[in-house]
């Protein structure tokens, strides 16, 4: 067979349309650049394996468990046509060149394609950290083979998560919720959100009172504040720990008497110096960017969530504006170094660089440094001003960061001088008041010149020291004193987790990849077991209730030690260090003496649902997980002080924006007392008997009728129907009666509503008449409130009273009128926030077709209907328009139309 000829044709292949376009720049003529679109091919869901393997060992994970964990993969239904294109395209190639990324996920990329594709001629593995022109040269001078190593660690995990997932979801169905769903990872940063509302719940604040006052010598004066008494230290916020109990030695609490009667004896006092400490004070940059740190800085800065700096992160890259953006390691080239010193240099001047270049290691648990840190592309850096008319807002705004970090990252250090102000008096009651001051000077910005790293809320004094310069003193030299009054405070909870901070935390154990990072924060978000309450990470009940059960169940799976070695492991297994299939064996099948999972989820024992769903608030009041939201229950029988009714178990619904660590003990009975009935009789409707009762739902209070079920003599004694044999047929179940409904009036309540609004509710749509073609016209109540109905066309009306006022001669007029699409009027914004940093566009709430959205005139986003309008906070408004942008425009398809097929001549006779 004559071999194939050479079309001096060479096939490139990577992830993404974008990438293939910016790197089909720089490779020239001969190259044929195709993305894969991510992976072709995965696991499928055990239902959609074939009838063979269903009741093999296959089966039940599309894994086999019994042949070292064998992954079962399908090419995705909607990759067979992408398969199809690069095989084609394979045809006319002489070599083949898998540019994926160099990561672990990169690296599978890879091996699937050469898997499914099967090529016949050369294959080379090419890899880059940045796409430029240089990069792309060097990679095509230091190809490789595909690296098993990290396909095994990429698809041991893979089947990890599947195995994970697939045993412990399950449990939580069954015993908390259907659609829950637990995971490797995030399961864990779960379980962290939680914690930190359950040392929320328990904190108790501690209150304590110190003093402050102005001081001047000549002209200057500063402000300092009561740092001892009678030579023992005065008690602060970081003194207490979480029970509200003072821990440290030796030390005084002031109480407001204390402090006050204090204050009052050094109205009159003699104030002197009594020491003066300057010491020099030097700041080293931040490194540059890991994905991490950048994911943090971005959300501290410019307020983007994970999920949105990654998002911006990966166009970044795929157009060549910076190097690759899912990275562990701080490091930077050789040509990166000299670039930013260079660049450093010309800017700010040459006194701004160290004499040599500053080297950066990470300090991460279970970092892998395979790849650079994140930083602008090639070997020359483009500064924001070269790049602005280049990029969107949000992208510029976050080249700008990573440029500026990266500089700085190769600049000198802020150099400057602290001083400390020792001051003070003997009070008219003889007690001895010292008082402190401290501030910086920086005589050398330094790095600061280019770039300073944010922080996270901390706990404790907030008693910054930075940029304040104190007067120039001396030991006994005199001082007026104005402004001496005591202040009171209260100790501080911890602080929720911000994305920032807990994606810090998350760095810091050694828990999952800061390439997941944003997933699985976003992940436990669409779950519903965390919410946004403005930048903070609220938890919800049912992710106690779910936390809960695997701490009982599954302490393991959700333990931080044990999640982070699972990480090392990975790790070595990408090393070569050791087998996927061998870990995965013992994870899943365990040995005597350290059982695995299916041996925990084999040997569960019987799980107290309703156990697991509690919570204790009081002695009497335990709030309990259901099928419809949280909710109180009350173990003591309570009397219903309008019926003088004994209610058992007597129960009230817990607001959705009402926070874990808000529903302390006096607010549960708050809630118990005002709770409304859950179910009222009005009475029995005249025409059918039915009786009619008011309900508070879960979208709202309503009216309905209860239609009583036939009893089983009712259903004996129907008429008999016959089968064609003769023989009679068994009674027929009865088809079950809709019962008409209606919502209340927003100005009714169940309490208040009568039966005869109930009957007018439940007879609603009303019927007015027809107009004079003959088209009736209706009016009811809808979601976006009252309308008229004829046919298609719908028109809105002026109130819900008017429902039942309203004749059809208003309504024909209505009618007459042309109609105005958007509103009757001009409805005002349901909220709104002030200019957007990107656009400069004010940013309100509008209520829409679909529900609340956020809009600057130029981008929408619907209210997530986790978030209620009144806990809506700019910050996060600001967040969702960034997200939205980040996601560029919707891009719709529109499918050609087929001819319509010619019709045949008919047949000659």
């Amino acid at each position: 067979m004559p071999s194939k000829a050479k079309t001096g044709k060479k096939l490139v292949i990577v992830e993404s349309p974008a990438k293939s376009k910016t790197i089909a720049k720089y490779l020239g003529e001969g190259f044929i650049v195709e993305a894969s679109i991510g992976h072709i091919r995965d696991l499928p869901q055990p239902s959609e394996l074939p009838a063979e393997l269903k009741k093999t060992s296959v089966g039940k994970f599309a894994v086999d468990i019994e042949n070292d964990f064998k992954p079962y993969y399908v090419v995705s239904a909607d990759k067979r046509k992408k398969v199809t294109e690069l095989k084609a395209a394979l045809k006319d190639a002489d070599a083949l060149y898998l540019a994926t990324d160099g990561d672990r996920e990169g690296e599978a990329i890879a091996w699937h394609l050469l898997e499914v594709l099967k090529p016949k001629v050369p294959v080379y593995r090419m890899t880059f950290g940045e796409i430029t022109k240089e990069a792309i040269h060097r990679a095509m001078d230091n190809l490789r083979d595909v690296d098993t190593a990290l396909v095994d660690a990429q698809e041991t995990r893979r089947v990890l998560d599947r195995l994970y997932g697939y045993e412990i979801s399950p449990v939580l169905w069954r015993k908390v919720a259907r659609g829950l769903s637990a995971g490797r990872v995030q399961s864990v940063v779960t379980r962290m959100v939680v914690d930190r509302e359950r040392e929320r719940m328990a904190f108790k604040a501690a209150s304590y009172w110190d003093l402050t006052g102005q001081f001047g010598a000549g002209s200057a004066s500063f402000k300092a504040k009561l740092a001892a008494v009678d030579g023992a230290k005065v008690a602060s916020g970081r003194d207490f720990n979480d029970a509200g109990e003072l821990t440290a030695r030796n030390s005084v609490h002031l109480n407001e008497e204390l402090a006050t009667s204090l204050a009052a004896g050094l109205q009159d006092a003699d104030f002197r110096v009594r020491s003066v400490d300057t010491k020099p004070y030097t700041r080293r940059p931040a490194a540059p960017f890991t994905t991490s740190t950048l994911q943090q800085e971005a959300g501290r800065k410019l307020r983007f969530s994970s999920k949105s700096t990654m998002q911006i992160a990966q166009r970044l890259y795929e157009n060549g504006y910076i190097t690759y953006m899912r990275t562990d390691s701080s490091a930077l080239s050789d040509e990166a170094v000299t670039a930013a010193r260079r660049q450093a240099s010309e800017l700010y001047g040459p006194e701004y660089i160290p004499a040599s270049p500053r080297v950066y290691s990470n300090k991460a648990a279970n970092a892998q440094e395979a790849h650079e840190a994140v930083r602008p592309a090639g070997d020359s850096f483009r500064t924001p001003a070269q790049v602005a008319k280049l990029l969107s807002g949000d992208e510029f705004r976050l080249y700008e960061l990573i440029w500026k970090r990266t500089v700085a990252s190769q600049m000198g250090d802020a150099k400057g001088s602290t001083a400390t102000i020792r001051l003070g008096a003997v009070a008219a009651d003889g007690r001895d008041a010292e008082f402190s001051a401290s501030g910086t000077v920086i005589t050398f910005p330094g790095f600061l010149a280019a770039y300073e790293e944010g922080k996270d809320e901390s706990r404790g004094d907030d008693d910054s020291d930075e940029a304040r310069r104190l007067p120039n003193v001396a030991k006994d030299d005199a001082l007026t004193a104005s402004d001496v009054v005591a202040v009171g405070h209260e100790t501080s909870p911890p602080p929720r987790f911000t994305e920032a901070s807990l994606t810090a935390e998350l760095e810091k154990k050694g828990i999952g990849r800061p390439s997941t990072y944003a997933s699985t924060i976003s992940t436990i978000q669409d779950r519903g077991y965390v919410r946004k309450q403005g930048s903070a990470l609220v938890p919800s009940w049912i992710a106690f209730s779910v936390i809960r059960l695997l701490e009982q169940h599954f302490t393991d799976y959700v333990d931080y030690e044990f999640t982070a070695d699972m990480e090392g492991d990975l790790d070595k297994i990408a090393n070569g260090q050791a087998v996927g299939s061998a870990w995965l064996r013992h994870f899943y099948f365990g040995e005597e003496s350290d059982p695995g999972l299916l041996s925990i989820v084999n040997n569960l024992g019987e799980i107290d649902a309703r156990e697991i769903n509690s919570i204790p608030i009081t002695d009497e009041i335990t709030l309990r997980v259901g099928k419809f939201g949280p909710y109180l229950e009350s173990s003591v029988a309570t009397v219903d002080p309008k019926t003088g009714e004994i209610v058992e178990n007597s129960r009230a619904n817990v607001p959705e924006e009402l926070a874990p660590d808000e529903l302390t003990a006096a607010k549960a009975i708050e809630l118990m007392e005002t709770a409304a009935p859950e179910e009222r009789v009005l009475g029995a409707d005249p025409h059918t008997g039915h009786t009619v009762v008011a309900k508070n739902g879960r979208y709202g209070a309503y009216v309905t009728e209860v239609i009583p079920e036939m009893t089983e003599e009712q259903i004996a004694n129907q008429p008999v129907e016959y089968y064609k044999n003769g023989k009679p047929k068994p009674p027929k179940k009865p088809v079950k009666a809709k019962p008409r409904t209606g919502s209340l009036f927003a100005s009714m309540t169940v309490d208040s509503v009568t039966l005869d609004e109930a009957l007018q509710l439940m007879s609603l749509p009303r019927a007015l008449g027809e107009d004079a073609e003959g088209n009736l016209i209706t009016v009811q109540n809808g979601r976006f409130g009252p309308y008229l109905k004829k046919g298609t066309d719908s028109r809105s009306i002026g109130t819900e009273e008017e429902i039942f006022t309203i004749t059809l001669e208003q309504a024909l007029e209505i009618y007459s009128q042309p109609k105005q699409r958007g509103a009757r009027a001009a409805v005002p914004p349901l909220a709104e926030f002030g200019p957007d940093p990107v656009s400069e566009k004010n940013i309100v709430v509008k209520e829409g077709r679909f529900g609340p959205y956020i809009t600057d005139g130029i981008t929408n986003i619907t209210v997530p209907r986790a978030t209620s309008l009144e806990e809506l906070t700019r910050e996060q408004a600001i967040e969702l328009l960034a997200e939205k942008r980040a996601k560029g425009p919707v891009k719709r398809t529109t499918t050609a139309r087929k001819a319509p097929a010619k019709k045949k001549a008919p047949a000659k006779k």
